[in-house]
């Protein structure tokens, strides 16, 4: 019986039954797993083995109920343990699932459980490093919708499990007024919230993206929630935040590093959002050993 259900309690796993079970079908159906050759030409169909996921690097895991539901769908006969649920930091040689079954089961889930696990838990890895870089702070470490098409819901799950909060989800669920918005509309910060504003349901928040202390000021003025600083010298951060006094949330983005995360946090900024935890984590090197 797998013990996968108190991760996806703790961290919020995204996807229910039937979404699961679809989303792991199509990439088990990718991979032809149910027709893998050498599998099938080399392994028993009675042979039995035990086997267990661990890490072969340090990090943070995630991606648990994935990996246990394509092994259980290739076989209901598999069991799986797990040792360490999602959003558990591990070191090298922990173990994270136990699995016993049909062998054949084993060998053609493998690359599929793997796949999932070594992405997602690189970008628990990376955010748990980005929130260790400013501990002590108050700023918080955001993530942004620069994430794979199609498995949003899963990288922005991992980013909870590295200790990062999620942005906004979808350009429905918060308005970000941006540099391109503005353009297009000729600058007018403030007749852009107030239009905005005039079409959002009650309680949705208005974001706007300022380059220059000039743009912060008309943020302010139009009643912004959130006041993001693009891509700003740590001086004039500091300046920004400062002339926000607390009127608004603020956000820093643009050009963050593991190097300068720290000195940005300690201007004063509320939100951090760095694009690379989802589109530049390295996955985390996990394997599967028989025994």
């Amino acid at each position: 019986m797998s013990t996968a259900s108190a991760s996806i309690d703790v961290h919020g796993f995204p996807l229910r039954e039937i979404p699961l079970r679809t989303v792991v079908r199509e990439a088990l159906f990718e991979d032809r797993a149910f027709e893998d050759v050498t599998t099938l030409a080399t392994i028993s169909v009675t042979s039995m083995s035990s086997a267990v996921l661990a890490a072969r690097k340090p990090g943070v895991v995630c991606g648990g109920p994935l990996a246990i539901e394509a092994f259980q769908q290739v076989s209901p006969h598999v069991r799986v343990e797990t040792v360490r649920p999602d959003g558990s930091v591990v070191d090298c040689g922990d173990a994270v699932l136990r699995i016993t079954g049909p062998s054949r089961a084993l060998l053609q889930a493998e690359r599929v459980a793997l796949n999932y696990m070594m992405h997602l838990s690189g970008i628990a890895t990376m955010t748990h490093t980005f929130v260790r870089a400013i501990s002590g702070t108050t700023a918080r470490i955001l993530d942004t919708r620069k994430t794979t098409p199609g498995l949003r819901q899963l990288e922005k799950y991992a980013v909870r499990c590295g200790g990062g909060r999620n942005h906004r989800m979808d350009l429905a669920s918060m308005a970000m007024l941006k540099d391109n918005h503005l353009a297009v509309v000729g600058g007018d910060i403030v007749a852009a919230v107030a239009a905005v504003r005039a079409i959002l349901p009650a309680g949705t928040w208005v974001e706007v993206e300022a380059d220059r202390r000039a743009q912060v000021e008309r943020a302010i003025e139009s009643g912004a929630d959130v006041i993001m600083l693009d891509n700003m010298e740590l001086d004039t951060m500091r300046e920004c935040v400062t002339l926000v006094a607390g009127r608004a949330i603020v956000e820093a983005s643009g050009g963050v590093t593991l190097d300068r995360v720290r000195a940005i946090a300690e201007t004063g900024v509320d939100w951090i959002s760095v694009g690379a935890l989802t589109h530049s984590a390295p996955a985390l090197d996990l394997g599967l050993d028989f025994s």
